[in-house]
């Protein structure tokens, strides 16, 4: 197949914006990549072949998108390979753009700002952006979206390193550091950022407001003093953190998208670890990541089934809109064969694995538990510890 670089200088964009640019985009906006070959042979005869190969990487660009942005974005959009894998979800760009709109900013700097998916939905906010990258075919990728989307007016995008970029005149600033490398990919290190988050935060400080994206991951001891931290779920799935200054410093929130819904943290002591019950509890990713699992053990009356494990369980149902709830109808120490045994009895055709404090890849036991369907039932078996024994649970979501 015909693989060729996604457009990353401004020329790329340049010709891709033209008239003749815009048809061969038009015309590979459903194109299938398994028939990219004699599609790009084809094209060839009639265009320049740097241009066909900048659509056609455009266009497989915007198929990937689609996940983040939507068909109707992506189908608009323009894309660099690192933009895509990079850029922020838009369902939480948008709530931290509604977030940032209800602390009442007005204008933001985004330092990094890459192919601009925050100031797209600051600027759909009703928010000013001067939007900073220092690659300049990022800043052309970013100023095209603007454009495409009817948001010039409110997005200016600047070629420059943030460093230099004076904020003064900004409500609040908004820095999304570079936290994987081509060289090394996905950093650990907050100090290996670019910029380093001892950069953001010094200038996170000096504004009035502002909002510093960071991996998930981040150790908490590590979150400064003066910072309020959010982590944000997005259908389940563990997507960033934000560190917010110029609102309430040492305070933890988990949000969980679409809602949203949102749990603060209360200070409250570790749960008790207790048998297990009848329900199990497992509180989104968001909440396990604020360490906020003790919330969600008060809210529905239990304990933990494992001092070092974050699953919750309780005698009763109760409404748990930070966990997801299951019926617990079996448990057995951890052993292959007798876990065989009960879902042929209980003829399980379909099972959900699941683990938490366990080594055992969830793939391979299903294969092993279950070659075939017993039947027409379906299973969640949880690969866990108990009162630190292997142990294994068997349930179903409670609907």
């Amino acid at each position: 197949m015909d693989r060729v670089s996604s457009p990353s200088t401004p020329a790329d964009i340049h010709a891709l914006l033209t008239p003749e640019g815009q048809t061969l985009l038009g015309a590979l906006r459903d194109h299938d990549p398994a028939q990219e070959l004699a599609l790009a042979t084809r094209l060839r005869r009639d265009h320049p072949a740097a241009l066909v190969s900048a659509a056609l990487a455009q266009a497989r660009l915007r198929q990937r998108a689609v996940a983040k942005f939507g068909a109707e974005d992506a189908g608009r959009m323009y894309f660099t390979a690192n933009g895509v894998e990079q850029a922020t979800r838009t369902r939480v760009a948008a709530h931290r753009a509604e977030s940032l709109r209800a602390l009442g900013v007005r204008s933001v700097a985004d330092l990094c700002c890459g192919i601009g998916g925050d100031a797209i939905a600051l600027a759909r906010a009703g928010i000013r952006v001067l939007a900073v990258d220092r690659d300049p075919g990022t800043c052309s990728v970013a100023r095209a979206n603007a454009a495409a989307l009817g948001l010039g007016d409110l997005i200016e995008v600047r070629e420059a390193d943030v460093t230099e970029v004076d904020t003064a005149a900004y409500d609040a600033v908004f820095v999304d550091p570079a936290r994987r490398s081509d060289k090394r990919g996905r950093i650990f290190d907050p100090e290996a950022y670019s910029p380093p988050l001892s950069w953001a935060v010094a200038a996170a400080l000096a504004a009035p407001r502002a909002a510093l994206k960071i991996a998930p991951g981040i150790p908490h001891e590590a979150i400064p003093a003066a910072a309020e931290a959010e982590w944000i779920s997005d259908g389940g799935d563990v997507k960033e953190a934000v560190l917010w200054f110029g609102t309430e410093p040492g305070r933890r929130r988990a949000t969980l998208l679409p809602g949203p819904r949102e749990l603060v943290g209360r200070g409250l002591p570790d749960p008790a670890v207790r048998p297990v019950g009848r329900y199990l509890y497992e509180p989104d990713g968001a909440v396990i990541r604020a360490h906020l699992v003790a919330e969600v053990a008060a809210q529905v009356g239990g304990g933990l089934i494992d001092e070092t494990i974050a699953y919750v369980t309780a005698d009763e149902a109760r409404a748990a809109p930070y966990a997801s709830a299951y019926e617990i109808t079996g448990q057995l120490p951890f052993n292959v064969k007798k876990l065989k045994a009960l879902l042929r009895e209980r003829e399980v055709g379909v099972l959900t694995v699941k683990k938490r404090g366990s080594a055992v890849e969830p793939e391979e036991l299903r294969r092993k538990v279950m070659p075939k369907p017993y039947g027409k039932q379906s299973a969640t078996v949880f690969l866990t510890r108990v009162a630190g024994a292997p142990t294994m649970l068997l349930g179903a979501p409670v609907r």
